[in-house]
């Protein structure tokens, strides 16, 4: 079960946290959470004769609308965020996964895709973690109305969010749907988990099998990124694996 303090709001619920964006220099194995310094421009002697020669000319490759991130490639179109917590996760691409370690308890971040928004899409992620937290998948996000966010803990338990900011660095959860499944067992985060977000409906799916349905037409999203959110409870130190992410048309 995901940790959120909730606050009431209308009666529901709810908690405020606080994230602050963190820039993302990716490589094929990079810290996803420090910055680059700036490259500096040796300075010729005024004497010298300087000689100009045109800087190269790339083509740009737009990301695809559908995709498998494996994590073997730059991820400048992901955008790396924390809420919560006393420590900022560090993110970096490992071994063809992306990895998260979170140093502090009660701490959750989030990368969402920006190179697409989406009115009906189908993801799926192949994930693990250790030892105690919870990894999930983000759709319909949009800054100004919220997203939905489902994800699976290592207690056997998932969650169902809609999300909202508040304010700058402040954020309001709703709970719509917590349970158990005989999908899960408590003391494992290794499954592939799957979400289907179809006009007022969801669909979520644990290891390939739809288990259960959601209407959520009450929050009123119609389209919005895709991401993945993980987060550490109690026990740490906590890390998170992503294998690869997968995005479809629906």
């Amino acid at each position: 079960m995901i940790r959120k303090q909730f606050s009431l709001v209308a009666l529901l619920g709810l908690f405020l946290v606080s994230c602050s964006p963190s820039a993302v220099t990716p490589t094929s194995q990079v810290d996803l959470s420090s910055p680059t310094a700036p490259a500096q421009t040796p300075t010729e002697p005024a004497t010298a004769t300087q000689t100009f020669t045109p800087p190269p000319t790339f083509t740009s490759t737009p990301y695809p609308m559908y995709f498998t991130e494996d994590f073997n490639a730059d991820l400048n179109s992901w955008e790396f965020f924390q809420t919560g917590g006393s420590t900022i996760p560090k993110a970096m691409t490992e071994n063809s996964q992306l990895r998260i370690d979170f140093t502090s308890s009660d701490t959750w971040y989030y990368a969402i895709q920006n190179a697409h928004e989406y009115s009906s899409v189908a993801i799926s992620a192949k994930v693990d973690g250790n030892p105690s937290g919870s990894i999930g998948l983000v759709c319909d996000y949009n800054e100004s109305k919220g997203w939905y966010e489902f994800s699976v803990a290592s207690d056997g338990t998932y969650s169902v969010l809609y999300g909202q900011w508040l304010a700058q660095d402040i954020a309001q959860y709703t709970p719509i749907a917590t349970d158990t499944t005989n999908h899960l067992a408590a003391g494992s985060l290794n499954h592939t988990i799957g979400m289907t977000c179809q006009g007022d409906t969801l669909f979520l799916y644990i290891n390939g099998r739809l288990f259960r349905t959601l209407d959520v037409s009450r929050y009123g999203l119609a389209q919005g990124k895709i991401g993945i959110t993980a987060s550490s409870f109690d026990e740490i130190p906590m890390s998170a694996f992503v294998d690869w992410v997968s995005v479809s048309e629906k």
